[in-house]
């Protein structure tokens, strides 16, 4: 019986602690300690406005862990002022326009990034887009939900390569006028 209570405790407290409906997105990405790299790379980014602004966003917001899984210097080049845009490409492919609880996604659903991409979402092994796991679900935010995710998700490089390349035909064509 005293487990029984103890579990049903520990489970509300979880939910308490999960369901933040007066503090921001950001807000509560800062004061999570496992969350404080993406937190340093979304500053660097110039999305902490964004990010704070009504939306409702759903942000699948990789870990510390996940950032430092990335190839060696990786983060330390992306976090750069001259790679801002191709920072902000990547963090922008971890956002979803809609406050999207995980019951509302679907094995095989594909879901449109800000970024413009989409993410695909698998339940076979347990809550995973494209092949980051959901460590954990639903943090409800006043400006919509975060889900903490084991990976850094890269949009492709192909679309990546074609948004680079665009941006320096649009730069030649204004230089040229």
């Amino acid at each position: 019986m005293a487990a029984a209570v103890s579990l049903a405790f520990t489970q509300m407290n979880s939910v308490s602690q999960d369901t933040q409906p007066d503090k921001t997105i950001v807000q509560i990405a800062s004061e999570t300690e496992s969350l404080s790299t993406l937190v340093t790379a979304v500053k660097a980014a110039g999305l902490v406005e964004t990010l704070n602004g009504s939306g409702p966003f759903t942000v699948f917001a990789p870990t510390n862990e996940a950032f430092a899984a990335l190839p060696e210097g990786t983060l330390e080049d992306l976090l750069k002022p001259e790679n801002k845009e191709k920072l902000k490409k990547i963090l922008t492919y971890h956002v979803v326009s809609g406050a999207v609880m995980s019951g509302d996604l679907s094995d095989g659903q594909s879901v449109m990034t800000v970024e413009g991409s989409d993410a695909m979402v698998s339940m076979k092994e347990g809550a995973m887009i494209n092949d980051a796991k959901v460590v954990k679900a639903d943090i409800e935010a006043s400006n919509g939900v975060v889900h903490v995710i084991n990976k850094v998700m890269i949009p492709s490089e192909d679309k990546m390569e074609e948004e680079d390349e665009m941006e320096e035909t649009m730069e030649d064509s204004l230089s040229n006028q």
